[in-house]
C-alpha cells in the first residue's frame, strides 16, 4: 500500500474512531492562530497555513519507516506534508510537489521552518539536505517559531516585527547555513566519494564503452546547460518530474544507457526507479537500459538489504570494497 492509500485509511479510521479526522489544534494552537500570525508577515495561504499546522502534529508518529521515537512534528518529508494537508486535513488528492516552492519555499526563506534529515542507519534527524536527492529530506517547525504560535496580544506584535526585519531573516539564514555546511561536510562526503569511485573505477572495468552524459552530486538547480547539451547529444529531453540519477551513462554506438545509484543512505535501483528511468529515457524511442546500485561496504549493503530488500531484479550491485566484481540480481518470479 502506498503512501496516499495509507493517509487515506488514516483519515477513514480516525473519522470512525473519534469522528473528526485530525484535531482541531496541536498543543493549542489552532489554524485561526497560524493564519493570525502568519497574515502579519505577509505568507497567510491555505497552503502556508495547512502547512504550518501539518508541522505541529505532534500526535501522528512519524511516517519514517525507521524513526520509532519520533512524531510527524519532528521531520516530514514534501511527500509527507503533501498527503498531511491534501489527504488527512482536507480529504482530497495529495499537494502537487511541484507548487512546493510555495507551500514550502516562504515559510524556509522566513526561517519559520528548517530542513532536516533523516539519517536511517541511525535512526535521527541531522539539521540540512545533505544528502541529495534523499527521499529522507524533510522539514520542521524552528523552535522560535513555535514560541512565536504561543504568543499572544501586543508581546506578538512585537516579536513578529522584530522577526521580519531584514537583518534578523538573514542572520537566520546565515546561521542555518554555517550549520547546513557543517553536517554536509560529514553526511554529503560519503555519497560525492562514492559517485567519484564509480566513475574512476566502475566504468572503466565494467562499462568501458560507456561515456559519462550526467553526473548528480547537488540538491536544487541540478541540471546545467553543460548538462542540458550532453543529454540533448543522447536524445534525451528532461522533463520537471524525471528521476535523474547519480551518474547516466551512453554507450553512442549501441545507443544505449546504463543507470548507476550510488547508496550511502538511500535511493537503490528498485522498481519504481527502473521504470521511471525507462519512462524518461525511452520518451522518444525504446533503448536498452542497464542498471546499477553501488555501495561502499559489504556492510552498507547488507544493513540495507536486511531491512529494505528492494533491488530490482535484472539490475546489478557494485560494493567499493569488493570492486573487481558486480553481482547481477535474479529472481525466480
Amino acid at each position: 500500500m502506498g503512501l496516499e492509500d495509507l493517509i487515506r485509511k488514516l483519515r477513514q479510521d480516525r473519522i470512525i474512531a473519534y469522528g473528526v479526522e485530525i484535531p482541531v489544534d496541536f498543543n493549542g494552537i489552532t489554524k485561526d492562530k497560524i493564519k493570525l500570525v502568519l497574515s502579519k508577515i505577509g505568507v497567510d495561504s491555505p497552503d502556508t497555513i495547512d502547512v504550518v499546522f501539518a508541522l505541529l502534529d505532534d500526535k501522528n508518529k512519524s511516517w519514517f519507516g525507521n524513526a520509532i521515537s519520533y512524531t510527524f512534528a519532528d521531520g516530514a518529508s514534501t511527500a509527507h506534508i503533501g498527503c498531511h494537508v491534501g489527504i488527512l486535513q482536507r480529504g482530497k488528492n495529495k499537494l502537487d510537489r511541484e507548487g512546493r516552492d510555495y507551500w514550502i519555499k516562504p515559510l524556509r526563506d522566513l526561517g519559520i521552518i528548517e530542513a532536516v534529515t533523516f539519517i536511517s542507519r541511525v535512526g535521527i534527524f541531522v539539521p540540512g539536505h545533505p544528502i541529495p536527492k534523499s527521499s529522507n529530506s524533510a522539514y520542521r517547525l524552528s523552535e522560535i517559531f513555535k514560541q512565536i504560535l504561543h504568543t499572544d496580544g501586543e508581546d506578538l506584535d512585537l516579536i513578529l516585527n522584530v522577526w521580519s526585519r531584514e537583518e534578523k531573516i538573514r542572520e537566520r539564514a546565515e546561521l542555518r547555513a554555517r550549520i547546513e555546511a557543517e553536517v554536509k561536510l560529514e553526511v554529503e562526503t560519503k555519497h560525492e566519494d562514492l559517485i567519484k569511485s564509480c566513475v574512476e573505477y566502475y566504468v572503466p572495468n565494467f562499462l568501458k564503452d560507456f561515456e559519462v552524459i550526467f553526473i548528480d552530486q547537488s540538491d536544487g538547480d541540478r541540471v546545467t546547460e553543460e548538462d542540458l547539451l550532453m543529454l540533448a547529444k543522447a536524445d534525451l529531453v528532461i522533463a520537471l518530474d524525471d528521476p535523474m540519477p547519480d551518474i547516466l551513462l551512453w554507450n553512442e554506438k549501441l545507443d544505449a544507457f546504463w543507470v548507476i545509484e550510488a547508496v550511502t543512505s538511500d535511493g537503490e535501483v528498485d522498481n519504481r526507479k527502473v521504470e521511471k528511468s525507462k519512462a524518461f529515457i525511452n520518451r522518444k524511442k525504446e533503448r536498452e537500459i542497464g542498471f546499477t546500485t553501488a555501495y561502499l561496504t559489504w556492510k552498507d549493503a547488507a544493513v540495507r538489504q536486511g531491512r529494505y530488500k528492494n533491488i530490482e531484479p535484472g539490475t546489478y550491485i557494485w560494493i567499493l570494497e569488493d570492486p573487481s566484481k558486480h553481482l547481477l540480481v535474479e529472481s525466480i518470479f
